[in-house]
Parts: structure tokens; sequence; C-alpha cells
């Protein structure tokens, strides 16, 4: 990490925090910064598409549009529509012992915000927190992944164009500015990345006591019971997995299936993928793996899937790739691997789908919750009560039934993760209050009890402690 660097960061928090204590953002203030960042970004779509594809090798528009475009279009009208309402003061009862008395919360911002964002969905994950963070009324530093330079590079002229750099700014740079980033004193912190890193960002934000939001990830898992739509399954299960050629925190990771119906789960996959990629048909809309070290790190779960004697099945013939594509890898399915084995014990973020057959609804639940919280379950069936069970059974950050990454989509829901799999939430109003501090605030009239509790305690004083405190007098 160069000097120019940090001093360059540590310069541009000195100002958010200067400026943030000269004038807070008032809810007009708010309001215009998000209609502004609405409207230039909605502007620069293609050039967003551009910097993204380029950065993993090739990426598929529609996906970008998708999973960055919408997403943050969405969680800018949400919030605008809605923004007035969260602001406003919360009643609360301040109960008979306090009268006379009047108690209220206030939703105040916090002060200045950092933000860490991954390269997955690199504008999606910078631009979705920073709305909240906005709209809350903070000043935002955002720290994007060094692995997409030419989108590090759009959304700090995106940002410098929308905000003066008082109120909100891009810095860039390695995993080591990263480090000296998370040691800022912020007044929150909120990351989305690798668990790994994420234990790093918390222990360095504990040095100053900064409030973290961590977004992770780890193995989310797929469960599909007797009573699914089994086809419909395989269609949702594919869209979830090989959107973004998997790497996606939220994608299924692994696949449970009544052992009665696993190798026809897997046909319906097959024929699934085939129809979408195979015979050259739908390649310019499968995304790259993002760098060499990942598409490395995948090929080296499927040797270690092969050493084992896991049987593997590629879903869609994708030889010989278009000219001028790199890093792609073809969707897999590894069969029934042991829990031990590479692709078990590592989160994937790749098309590589393990499918294992179960027995028992309660076996399909020990297996998942024996493991570390996962950060979305997306359940199949057809059996109201097999539902309940599961989700009586599992603890997850998101659940989707019968289908796959929507509940990120719902702008009204929370979303987050729990152990392992982070902590904290965002969206919608969670994603308001996550950088807002909650301040109650009690205004008291007279006449005031509190004007006869003084010692000595005897007489009137005794017996108005012991009516507070229901107790019967001597």
């Amino acid at each position: 990490m160069s000097d120019n660097h940090t001093s360059e960061m540590e310069l541009a928090f000195e100002r958010l925090r200067a400026a943030w204590h000269d004038q807070r953002p008032s809810y007009e203030q708010r309001r215009d910064d998000l209609k502004r960042l609405r409207r230039l970004f909605r502007e620069r779509m293609d050039e967003m598409a551009t910097a993204i594809s380029a950065d993993f090798g090739h990426r598929s528009v529609h996906e970008t549009l998708l999973g960055e475009g919408s997403v943050v279009l969405s969680e800018i009208d949400h919030t605008l529509a809605r923004l007035k309402g969260w602001m406003k003061p919360e009643r609360r009862a301040a109960g008979w012992k306090l009268w006379p008395a009047k108690a209220e919360v206030r939703f105040v911002p916090l002060g200045v915000v950092g933000i860490i964002s991954p390269w997955n969905y690199p504008v999606n994950l910078a631009l979705a927190p920073l709305v909240a963070a906005i709209g809350a009324g903070n000043h935002v530093l955002v720290k994007p992944s060094e692995h997409t330079p030419l989108t590090s590079a759009f959304l700090r002229r995106l940002i410098a164009d929308v905000f003066p750099d008082t109120r909100a700014t891009v810095v860039v740079g390695g995993a080591d500015l990263s480090a000296a980033f998370s040691a800022l004193p912020f007044d929150h912190l909120f990351f989305t990345g690798s668990t790994a890193v994420g234990r790093k960002v918390m222990a360095a934000a504990a040095q100053n006591l900064t409030p973290v939001t961590l977004e992770l990830g780890g193995k989310s898992p797929a469960i599909v019971g007797e009573t699914a739509d089994l086809r419909r399954a395989a269609n949702r299960i594919a869209t979830g997995k090989f959107f973004n050629a998997g790497q996606t925190c939220i994608a299924p990771d692994y696949v449970l299936v009544h052992e009665s119906r696993r190798d026809a789960f897997v046909t319906l996959l097959q024929e699934e993928a085939a129809r979408r990629y195979g015979d050259g048909k739908g390649q310019r809309d499968y995304t790259s793996i993002i760098n060499d070290g990942q598409h490395a790190r995948l090929a080296n779960l499927l040797r270690d899937a092969q050493a084992r004697g896991h049987r593997l099945v590629t879903l869609a013939d994708m030889q010989p790739p278009p000219a001028a594509r790199v890093r792609m890898l073809e969707p897999t399915v590894v069969l029934d691997p042991a829990p031990d084995s590479a692709v078990m014990r590592e989160e994937i973020f790749g098309p590589i789908l393990p499918v294992i057959g179960y027995r028992t609804t309660e076996e399909a639940i020990s297996y998942v919750a024996g493991r570390d919280r996962p950060l979305a379950l997306y359940c199949f069936s057809a059996d109201k009560a097999e539902i309940e069970t599961i989700l009586a059974g599992i603890v997850a950050g998101g659940v989707c039934i019968n289908d796959t990454l929507y509940q990120f989509a719902c702008n009204d829901m929370p979303f987050g993760g729990v152990g392992a799999s982070g902590m904290g939430h965002y969206h919608g109003r969670e994603g308001f209050l996550t950088f807002s501090k909650s301040m109650p605030v009690l205004r008291k009239y007279d006449p005031a009890p509190s004007d006869l509790i003084a010692p000595p305690y005897q007489g009137l004083t005794d017996r108005l402690v012991r009516l507070i405190t229901w107790l019967p007098g001597r």
C-alpha cells in the first residue's frame, strides 16, 4: 500500500467527518442525493455493464442489469417512497410509574459510515448499503474490491459526480488498504465478503469499538422434498446456481434431494443446462470466473472430488469455448460427496453443485443444522407440514420457499446472515435502522414523583416507593 493511498484515505475520512459535524444532512438533502444518484446511475448502465464484463473477462449484460442495476434502482425507489415515515419519531409508552411523561424513539444518523464491497456484485453491494447509509443521514466512504479495478473506477466517477467529496467518496487500493480502512474510527463499518476476511475486519474495527455489519457467505443448502415439483425445482435451482456462474453469496451451494428422486433430479438439471447453454446456445450469457486464482481454486475442488472417486456429471458441453472467452467453467454436479471433501468443506462460489441423497426430512435437517448456519436456505416442497418442520429445525440468514435468490430482491425484508454467515441486516427499513442510532427521548412534566423521592425515606416517601415497587406498606 502506498503512503499516498493511505494519506488520501485518511484525508477523505477527516473531510467527511468534519462536514458531517458541521451540518447533518436534512431530509431534503438526503432525498435530493438519492434522486441524483438514481438519475446518473440509470444514465450510465451501459458504462457499468461494460466495466464489469471487462473485469470478469466476460459477464452477461442481462445478468448485470438484473443483479446490479435493477437491485440498486429498486432500493433507491423503496427508500425514497418511505424515508419520511422512517424518520418520524416513534411513540413509546412511558408507563404510569413515570407519569407525567412522554416517551419516544428518534432515529438519528451515526456520522461517517465505511463500506467495503466485494467483487462478485461490485456495484450492487457497494451502492445498496450506500443508499441505506445516505437515507439515514450519514456521510460515506467506500472501498470497492481491488479485483474489479475498472468497476471501481466507474464507481469512483459516479460517486464523485453525484456527491460532493464532503458527503461521499470512493478510495481504491489493494487488500492492505482494506486493512487500514477497517482500522479507521468509523461510526459504523459495513463489510461484504468472505468469512475469513470478515474476522479480520471485525478485529480491526474492535480497536475503535466500531460497530460492524458483516455480510458473509457460507454453504447455503437447497432441500428438495418428496412432494416437490422436480422439474420446477431443477429449473429454479439451475437459475440460482448458474446466475453469474455461481459467484453469488446466496447461490445454492449444495442440494439435498430425497434419495428416491436424486437421479431424476440430476437428469432434469442436465436437460435444463443443455437448454440454456448446450451446443453453443446461450454461451454469450454465461459469465466467466472472475480471475485465474478463483478459476484454479474451483478446478482444484473438482480434482479433489475426482481423486476421492466421486462421480462428476458435466451438465452442459461448452467445448469449444467461444473465441476470446477466458476462464469459462462448465456447470458440473458432484454426486454424494463425502462430508470431508473439499466441495463440502469450502464455500464453492462457482458453477459446481454437490447433489446429496437423503432418506428422511429429519436427516436432511440434521445435515444442515450440524454445520455453520447458512446465509440462505431453499426449500422445495408441496407439503406445508414438511416446510414448517424444516423452518422449525434450521436457523438461516434468509429463506426462500420453492425458488432461489428472490429473498434478496424483497426490499421490505431484512437481508443478513447469522453466525458464520454474518451479523446485522440491511435493505429497506432495516438498512435505515442499521445506519441510525435509535435514540430514546423521555420528556418529564410537573408534578414529578421524583421531587418527593429523597432521603430520609419515611412517611409519604416510604409509601410512594412501596407503591411504585408494588410492595405492601408496613
